[in-house]
Parts: structure tokens; C-alpha cells; sequence
């Protein structure tokens, strides 16, 4: 991944942060724990537009190799919700999309990766692009008047084209742009969510 790539991102996740204005109790800024768990940086913004209806739009970014593993990748996930009784609190439906790249490699996951061509990431590197759509259900706990704790599950569908590589470091290329269909889950969450 390259250094203009990745500020691009951020660069697009922080205007759309900025660019909402919203009165109070209509938008909310999030963190997405399982990512933090990886330490993949993460953020994430909703804002309702109707009562029962909002979008969301969350970015994660990992652009660091540790010990020669590389588990690099960068993506953006929009999704409209729909809320069974108020948004931004209780049950919720909703359409995704996601897109983005990856360099990962030198990683014993112990189970195939996206259940595909992609199971060896211990002994090789797969540097590639994806885009999908899915559908998710989920819930969101009302902590406080400022506080919810939210997870969402959601499946679905993703491309991707690939160059694989005989190992980590290596350059030398085994395969070309080859492409693979995913159907599976496709987001998994659980978010501590800021209210204001």
C-alpha cells in the first residue's frame, strides 16, 4: 500500500466527519473493538436522517507489518440501517457495501482464509483489491444519554483480484490478477458508540 494511498483515506474519512452538522442526539462517532483488537485503527460516524433510518460510514486501516507478518489492508464500509423502533437504539437491519486492498502474509490463522484460494498465509503473500454487499442485523444498548455499546453481524457477498507471492518477503510473482467470488460473512462488530 502506498503513503498516498492511505492519506487519501483518512483524508476522505475526516471530511465526511467534518462535513456533518446535525442537532444533538442525530449523529454518533464509533470504534469498532474487534478491530482495535488487531490493532487496526478504526473509526466510524452515523447520522439519522428519519426516525427510523440512518447511514453509517466506518474505515479501518492497517498499514503495518510486525515481526515480517503482514496483515496490511485498508477499507471503507457504508451501510443504511433501518430501525425496528427509533434509531440509533435497539434492533436494526441493514445494506452494506465494502471495498478496498490488502498485502497480507507470513500468518498462521489455523483455518482457511475467506474460505478460499487464500489458506496459505503462512507460507505465502496475497496482495490484492475487494469490493461487496451484504446485509447485517444487529442491536444497540443503551448505556446512557451519551453511551451505547452496539454488535452487528452481517453477510454477504465480495470480489477480488489477487498477485500471489511464494512467501513474505519475496517479489518473485506466482499469480496474476487472479479473481475469486466470496460468499460469507462480511462485517462483524462490536462497537462503542458516542452519541451527541
Amino acid at each position: 500500500m502506498t503513503k498516498t494511498l492511505t492519506s487519501r483515506v483518512i483524508a476522505v474519512i475526516l471530511i465526511v466527519i467534518s462535513a456533518i452538522t446535525a442537532r444533538a442526539q442525530d449523529w454518533a462517532v464509533k470504534t469498532n473493538l474487534l478491530y482495535d483488537a488487531t490493532l487496526t485503527v478504526n473509526a466510524g460516524v452515523e447520522l439519522r436522517v428519519a426516525p427510523r433510518w440512518s447511514v453509517d460510514l466506518s474505515g479501518n486501516l492497517n498499514a503495518w507489518s510486525i515481526n515480517k507478518h503482514r496483515w496490511k489492508h485498508w477499507m471503507v464500509q457504508p451501510e443504511a440501517r433501518y430501525w425496528f423502533c427509533e434509531a440509533t437504539a435497539g434492533h436494526f437491519v441493514a445494506l452494506h457495501a465494502l471495498g478496498g486492498q490488502y498485502n497480507v502474509g507470513n500468518i498462521d490463522l489455523g483455518f482457511n482464509f475467506l474460505g478460499t484460494n487464500l489458506k496459505n498465509l503462512r507460507d505465502k503473500r496475497y496482495e490484492g483489491w475487494y469490493a461487496g454487499a451484504g446485509i447485517a442485523y444487529g442491536y444497540s444498548w443503551v448505556i446512557n444519554p451519551h453511551w451505547n455499546f452496539e454488535a452487528e453481524l452481517g453477510i454477504g457477498w465480495i470480489y477480488t483480484r489477487y498477485d500471489s507471492y511464494p512467501c513474505a518477503e519475496c517479489g518473485y510473482r506466482l499469480a496474476h490478477r487472479k479473481a475469486h467470488n466470496y460468499v460469507g460473512p462480511t462485517k462483524a462488530a462490536l462497537n462503542l458508540v458516542y452519541v451527541f
